[in-house]
């Protein structure tokens, strides 16, 4: 809040780290299964792009990697991978198109006037994948339904049965991108990168993919975002707001917020989801979202939209961070 951050500094884009390994499949059933990924653990896919699917190209597999890294994130079973790919399959052939039916949009065709979110949302893989997951697994029964009826309780299309000619090809994608490697959170530093977040929490993780989707949106002063039917956001309400979706209630201001800590002590490296402090000599007046790579995602100021930018340069006043994905 108050006079923000020096223009100029560089806009960037952000979402999931999704490098493929295929055939690893075998390192995730032993270290957890095949249900939820521990929120103590950061799970990346890893390797060189698969092409090992025929028929499919690196942009399609890729999309598909992003539909099952986000599930991993979110502890959604396999079988809910399978759903989502075939859904994308029918609706966009596993492509992020930036055209459709009416105001149909992204990987999975979603509607913005139909509440899915802002055309810059549907159209991040991420955030698109996320918004099927949370309508999938909020279906009752969603796991004892055919694939086609679990898909077309989430997408309400015209040509229910649809999916059903996706399955089979959904299952061996499914299966080809099923390798992850995880590593301890304390050695996830962050990419800083939109097409390669990592996250050390489930919370973290959660709160960087809101703020993603938010990229675009206009600063405004006492902002909380079209959730609370502002246009935009100032930068504590930015913070507040991705915290919120992750289940963690911040204060509302950006001295507040730094108040509440935890802090992280000086020297030790921060962390993606960390929050990022800045002030004058009399008072906090600036808050990002840091994710890695000595970038942040936040809303800088009167003009500048919701964006990625530098969470140190020279002069920027820094006094330090917290932790609330602890």
């Amino acid at each position: 809040m108050g006079p923000k951050l020096a223009a100029g500094v560089a806009a960037l884009i952000l979402v999931i780290p999704l490098l493929i390994g295929a055939g690893v499949a075998s390192i995730v059933s032993s270290l957890f299964g095949s249900s939820s990924v521990p929120s103590s653990l950061s799970c990346t896919p890893k390797g060189t792009p698969t092409g090992t699917v025929p028929g499919f190209t690196a942009e399609q597999m890729g999309n598909a990697a992003t539909i099952v890294a986000v599930g991993k994130q979110m502890g959604v079973p396999e079988r809910g991978w399978v759903v989502a790919i075939a859904a994308a399959m029918q609706e966009s052939s596993l492509r992020n198109i930036y055209f459709g039916d009416r105001d149909s949009l992204g990987l999975f065709q979603q509607r913005p006037s139909m509440g899915w979110g802002t055309p810059q949302q549907v159209t991040t893989p991420t955030y698109a994948a996320t918004k099927f997951f949370e309508h999938l697994t909020a279906t009752p029964n969603w796991q004892q339904m055919s694939i086609t009826a679990a898909a077309q309780s989430v997408q309400g299309s015209g040509f229910p049965n649809a999916y059903a000619q996706h399955e089979s090809k959904a299952r061996v994608i499914a299966n080809a991108l099923s390798g992850v490697r995880c590593q301890p959170a304390h050695a996830t530093t962050g990419s800083g990168d939109c097409d390669r977040i990592e996250a050390a929490t489930a919370a973290a993780m959660t709160a960087i993919n809101y703020a993603c989707g938010q990229r675009g949106l206009p600063y405004v002063w006492g902002g909380n975002g079209p959730d609370s039917g502002d246009s935009g956001f100032d930068c504590s309400g930015l913070t507040k707001a991705a915290y919120d979706a992750a289940g963690i209630v911040l204060p509302r201001t950006a001295k507040t917020q730094y108040q509440a800590g935890p802090g992280v002590p000086d020297g030790q490296a921060l962390l993606p989801g960390d929050l990022v402090f800045y002030e004058p000599p009399s008072r906090v007046w600036h808050v990002g979202l840091y994710i890695g790579n000595g970038k942040m995602v936040n809303a800088p100021d009167v003009g500048q939209p919701v964006q990625i930018a530098n969470s140190r340069y020279p002069g920027d006043g820094y006094i330090g961070a917290t932790r609330p994905a602890h």
